[in-house]
């Protein structure tokens, strides 16, 4: 064989293992363990990292006003005072961009002059809303035991599990107040038109 024949041959080697080369290069380097030791440092690809909790919207808590407090009376004199104490709050992402939100709210029982120990509820309103829209609103009855021998009584509620959409979940707010969650005002009812006089 020439030395111009193999020449022609070595050429010839080098095109077919070029294209062989290039497709290997072009496999996802998610599996090739050596590249993966230059790209992450080890030979397995690390997991995503979940998002950051810090990213999460997640606004202060307003109290309602004048649900702060709440009294009940007992013969004209104060029974108990009911205060608000700590609130928290907590939200994760969740798919799609929504949010889920945990509301915790603590608070006390006070006895006033007509009030005896005993076991007393506090009804706890939570709300969240989007300007005039309401995203979720749950009532809940704390339960608050005064010992004898006491002048208070503590009580806890967690609310789990609030989902705020992905089209509000940067501008929303978070409301906790005690009492009967305030109702929409009735629209005024339409007086029925009178009937037009018959033709006589």
């Amino acid at each position: 064989m020439t030395a111009r024949c193999l020449v022609g041959l070595a050429a010839a080697t080098a095109m077919l293992a070029g294209p062989a080369l290039a497709q290997s290069a072009a496999q996802p380097d998610e599996g090739n363990p050596l590249a993966n030791i230059f790209k992450y440092g080890g030979t397995t690809k690390p997991p995503e990292a979940p998002p950051n909790l810090d990213d999460v919207y997640c606004p202060t808590i307003d109290v309602t006003e004048g649900g702060s407090s709440l009294q009940t009376m007992a013969g004209g004199t104060v029974r108990t005072q009911i205060r608000l104490g700590q609130l928290s709050r907590a939200c994760r992402p969740a798919e799609g961009g929504s949010t889920v939100v945990t509301v915790g709210v603590q608070g006390m029982v006070l006895l006033g002059p007509g009030g005896a120990p005993g076991r007393f509820t506090a009804p706890v309103v939570v709300t969240l809303k989007a300007g005039s829209q309401v995203i979720g609103r749950r009532s809940h009855q704390a339960v608050a035991t005064i010992p004898a021998g006491q002048a208070s009584g503590s009580f806890t509620v967690v609310e789990n599990g609030f989902v705020v959409p992905a089209a509000q979940a940067k501008d929303f707010e978070i409301e906790v107040g005690l009492g009967s969650p305030s109702k929409p005002a009735r629209a005024p009812r339409r007086k029925p038109a009178a009937a037009a006089p018959a033709d006589g």
